[in-house]
């Protein structure tokens, strides 16, 4: 299975990427292991969609990163405002 996840830091940004392993992602986030992420945390998980295939989710990722900071990536977290 592969993950669509959106990670939010205590400033209120916003990190969406896809993996196979999620807990061990995010562990990479807040450990200073991937090179957006490692000053800006710590980070925690607040959407995530589970896909079949690699392609589903990196199609997905590309989808929702088109939406960030608009009403539909609002929608999405349920969130009225970021």
């Amino acid at each position: 299975m592969f993950y669509v996840y959106i990670l939010e830091n205590e400033e209120g940004n916003h990190y969406i990427g896809y993996t196979s392993d999620l807990q061990k992602r995010i562990k990479g986030h807040n450990s200073g292991k991937s090179r957006w992420t490692r000053k800006k945390g710590p980070w925690h998980l607040v959407y995530k969609e589970e896909f079949a295939t690699k392609k589903d989710a990196f199609l997905r990722e590309r989808q929702i990163k088109n939406y960030k900071g608009g009403k539909a990536f609002k929608e999405l977290l349920g969130k009225e405002s970021l």
